[in-house]
């Protein structure tokens, strides 16, 4: 007999289609529960709460006894083996999950987001209208209670996730005119949800309604910001902005392209294609102890246990809760160094910092980018958007056994980007928050971390001192204990007071927090009590002077970490001295080296430091450590940026605070070196510096970080911090600063295809120059000006800028920027057909670039001489110049400048009928464009010139 149950749109059991008699209402909610639960054991109590909510009847068990029985007797009268069944602890429907139809429906939807993963979009498509299918109503409709209520709103989550899903296949597909119907009702009950937003805009807008698209873009942001006080995300944004130019790039592709998906399958993905397999081994060090939590490393295991192959579809996710202090990180790191054999593909780890005092929780985004390159991706070929970047961060997990460790996440918007789409991942996460909507939306299991009981606390601090002594004096352990309220950090801490002071006793040490209990404030964490403080006083009191200073200090840090170079410009120590301070500090748990050479503490330790600053320090202490370790970051950072980029202007000069120690750099590898390890922290330090009033020193530090960051082609980061320092620069006054920042801005719209914003910053930047007459800035203003013309293939207005361009950096003597101006001159020239004049210009841009040694414009001046000279027949000239132009810009890395110079070089190639070079080179250009995610024109070109030469699109392609 085919037995099916419902609990969308009704609860309902059917045998052969007939429907079973499942008795009265609160009957069906009892086999509704263990259908929600199937498979798994509820408790009788768990029942009662579930049917009844806050108002039970007084015999409810009795009760919930006679509706456990009649539901056994209808389901046996049915044909089933009394599938209602007694286990230890409570009751089980003992049914295949895909008889219930909310099973069914999860099970099609994983399956097609793995089958829209592999690469099948139409079969994909067809799995999730099966899916949706299934959705008859909304779950358990008229079950009152909080229980239901909440199953109800995260089952209408999942649905809506697995409707926007299928939409952005069929967008992907060309498929659009039915969308409109499906998701318009769609974003009326969800009006602030952007990502519905957005495909609803762009259905709209391709079947011919623009004007309905950006009214509905209007009636979001009026929503968003009369509501919530914010704009829309940046990706919506940016849609708005093409839908406004009517951007070539959101037309509909070609209906249906699934057999070039397919071909596209047997080979190398384009965004992964220069990803090195990598096994990265990031966990910090096993804790040494951890008393009290073999309860809780056993639910880890269950909770993570691999439910055959793979995890049932899903990715396994587990969150450990608690307050601070109470051993999160300690649980997570012992769990995961116990079970490495199990990820043998590696392990990531991150802090996300969402409770750090004196700083803001890390940009998930910024942690997905390291975790790419661990995972072996090309930091230099790393995708612009960060839609991108998460869709190469699940393809570089997929199929991969890995462990993923968030470690002190704020909340469940900070995960999400960070969780990978292969089910043979599993991902640990703590957080002070329980994070609700992480499990109703990704099915993540909780374990809360309580404080320790008295038998535990005693056991971890009978392991730290040995039994012996806490026997010599028990009476004052217990007494210590109570101050520590059971929190495993603060017995670490009072613990390394006594271990490092062996003449101290447990009751000296007693009594000496007896005598310290006044009446504190709590935490500004809102975490910790009195008794904690009391127990961080004990250990500050007891260090010497100078490590007390630098324990202050260390809370004036602006980043997750700290390095020693940075940190002995925060203490104004000379390094051997830093040491000995950081080694003291590290014995009263005060401070880790959870890397070497990098320092933190924790986020608790860090508020008690910063009220003992203002409490006990003396005046200017912290100003002092805050300014000369921001002068730090911002002039080693300039140093650094100068050996990237030798002839850019330079800044005015600064002398940076007494005290500041700067770091040196050999060459521009090891400066590209320091910033990527020191760039998370500029790029936190540009925001504390404007936090605390600093503006000058966040605006150098944006300036510096700006060449790196291009070279990475981060583009949101360059948008975010100069977002922050062009305001600094406002606030400074500095025009000249104003402008530098609003090109940097205009770059980043370019180069994500924002044209339209672009040219605002522009001219903003140009009214600056003008008005304040500044001929350098106007100079970089209308290069970079031209530049964005010649992008939109406006040669004529390209020409004008540019040689405006060439005029003011003359007048300024600015001769790196003439030559960079001459050369952008001759690219235009050859635009407009004036080959001769190109070559001219190039020239003399070539003769004043090899006086400086400037190689980066030496690169682009032998690409475009290469180009006047294809352009007037002499090709052997033009490919000598192109391989002039190759050679630099690979020693140098700039990939796109290479690919432009590929494809000028293959068609000289071509114009000598030598077809197999000529394809070479553009199979390489290819390459190198879908790597660093070019715009989509670069790509079409490329692919239109290997069709005519008689080849595939692309490399392992077939030729049809």
């Amino acid at each position: 007999m085919a037995v099916e149950f419902r609990v969308l749109g009704g609860v309902e059991a059917r045998v052969d289609g007939h429907r079973i008699d499942l008795g009265p209402a609160r009957q069906q909610r009892v086999l509704a529960v263990l259908l929600l639960e199937v498979g798994q054991v509820v408790t009788a109590d768990e029942l009662v709460d579930r049917v009844w909510g806050e108002c039970p009847p007084q015999r409810a068990l009795p009760t919930l006894y006679s509706y456990l029985s009649r539901l056994r007797n209808a389901l046996r009268t049915a044909g089933q083996d009394a599938p209602v069944a007694r286990r230890s602890g409570g009751y089980v429907l003992t049914v295949a999950a895909t008889d219930a139809d909310l099973h069914r429906f999860r099970a099609l939807s994983a399956r097609a987001r793995t089958t829209a993963h592999a690469g099948d979009e139409p079969a994909a498509a067809r799995l999730f209208e099966e899916a949706l299918a299934n959705w008859q109503g909304e779950l358990c409709p008229g079950m009152d209670t909080p229980w239901f209520n909440s199953r109800r709103e995260a089952a209408r989550v999942e649905r809506l996730a697995a409707v926007l899903d299928w939409s952005e296949l069929q967008l992907r597909r060309g498929i659009h005119t039915e969308l409109v119907t499906v998701l318009a009702p769609l974003a009326e009950d969800n009006p602030l949800d952007e990502r519905l937003a957005g495909q609803l805009m762009l259905a709209l807008y391709r079947g011919g309604r623009p004007a309905d698209a950006l009214n509905h873009y209007q009636e979001l942001r009026r929503r968003l910001v009369e509501e919530l006080g914010i704009d829309p995300a940046p990706p919506l944004r940016s849609l708005h902005q093409q839908i406004l130019i009517s951007d070539p790039r959101l037309a509909p592709p070609a209906r249906d392209t699934a057999p070039a998906l397919t071909a596209r399958t047997t080979t190398t993905p384009p965004s992964t294609a220069h990803a090195t397999t990598t096994h990265p081994r990031q966990l910090p060090a096993r804790p040494p102890l951890l008393a009290g939590r073999d309860s809780e490393l056993v639910g880890l295991d269950k909770l993570l246990a691999p439910q055959g192959e793979p995890h049932g579809g899903t990715v396994l996710i587990a969150v450990i809760c608690g307050t601070g202090g109470v051993g999160k990180t300690s649980l997570a790191l012992r769990w995961a160094h116990g079970w490495q054999e199990r990820f043998p593909d590696g392990q990531l780890f991150a802090d996300l910092q969402g409770f750090t005092p004196s700083g803001e929780p890390a940009d998930p985004y910024a942690v997905m980018r390291g975790f790419l390159e661990a995972l072996g991706a090309d930091p230099g070929s790393l995708p612009v958007t960060p839609q991108a970047q998460a869709a190469l961060y699940r393809s570089l997990t997929a199929d991969r056994r890995l462990l993923i460790v968030l470690d002190n996440a704020r909340g469940t918007d900070q995960v999400v980007p960070l969780l990978p789409g292969s089910p043979s991942c599993t991902v640990l996460i703590t957080s002070r928050h329980r994070l609700p909507g992480l499990a109703a939306s990704h099915g993540a299991a909780q374990l809360t971390l309580e404080t320790l009981d008295p038998a535990e606390a005693r056991d971890l601090l009978v392991r730290r001192l040995g039994s012996d002594r806490i026997a010599a004096e028990p009476g004052a352990a217990t007494e210590l204990l109570r101050h520590c309220a059971g929190l495993p950090i603060a017995i670490s801490v009072l613990a390394a007071r006594l271990t490092t002071d062996p003449m101290l006793t447990l009751s000296a040490l007693a009594a000496e927090l007896r005598e310290a209990a006044t009446p504190l404030d709590a935490l500004e964490t809102g975490e910790p009590n009195g008794d904690m403080r009391i127990v961080f006083a004990s250990s500050y009191l007891a260090l010497d002077a100078d490590s007390a200073r630098v324990f202050r200090q260390f809370a004036q840090a602006p980043g997750a970490d700290i390095g020693l170079p940075a940190a002995a410009s925060l203490t104004g120590l000379p390094l051997p001295r830093l040491r000995t301070r950081l080694h003291r500090l590290q014995a009263h748990h005060l401070v880790q080296e959870r890397v070497p050479g990098r320092f933190t503490c924790h986020d608790l330790l860090r508020a008690y430091a910063l009220e003992m600053t203002e409490a006990v320090a003396p005046a200017g202490e912290a100003e002092a450590a805050l300014t000369r370790v921001l002068d730090h970051y911002a002039h080693t950072a300039y140093e650094a940026d100068r050996l990237l980029l030798p002839h850019r202007d330079p800044l005015a000069s600064a002398t940076p605070a007494d005290g500041t120690r700067l770091e040196e750099f050999a060459d521009a590898d090891r400066a590209m070196a320091w910033f990527a390890g020191e760039h998370t922290v500029l790029t936190a330090a540009v925001n504390h510096a404007v936090r605390t009033g600093h503006d000058a020193q966040a605006w150098r530090m944006a300036w510096a970080i700006t060449t790196f960051l291009a070279r990475r082609a981060w583009w949101v980061d360059v948008t975010a911090v100069h977002g922050t320092a062009l305001a600094a620069a406002g606030r400074l006054g500095d025009p000249s600063a104003q402008a530098e920042s609003r090109r940097a801005l205009a770059w980043a719209c370019t180069e994500t295809g924002r044209f339209a914003e672009a040219h605002q910053e522009l001219a903003h930047a140009l009214a600056l120059a003008e008005r304040h007459g500044d001929l350098l800035s106007a100079a970089h203003t209308h290069l970079a000006l031209g530049w964005q013309y010649e992008r939109e293939g406006d040669n004529a207005a390209a020409l004008r800028h540019d040689q405006s361009a060439v005029e003011y950096f003359t007048s300024a003597g600015n001769l790196p920027g003439r030559a960079r101006a001459l050369n952008a001159v001759a690219w235009d020239h050859t635009q407009l057909g004036d080959h001769e004049a190109s070559v001219r210009r190039c020239q003399e841009a070539l003769v004043i670039q090899r006086e400086l040694g400037d190689e980066r414009g030496r690169a682009g001046t032998w690409d475009t001489l290469g180009y006047a000279y294809h352009r007037l027949g002499e090709h052997a000239k033009a490919i000598d110049c192109y391989q002039h132009s190759l050679d630099l810009n690979r020693s140098l890395g700039h990939r796109y400048n290479e690919a432009e110079t590929l494809v000028h070089l293959s068609q000289a190639h071509c114009a000598t009928e030598a077809v197999e070079p000529a394809r070479a080179a553009l199979h390489e250009a290819l390459a190198i464009y879908l790597d660093i995610q070019a715009l989509s024109p670069e790509v079409n070109e490329v692919r239109a010139l290997l069709r005519e030469l008689g080849g595939p699109p692309e490399p392992g392609w077939p030729t049809a």
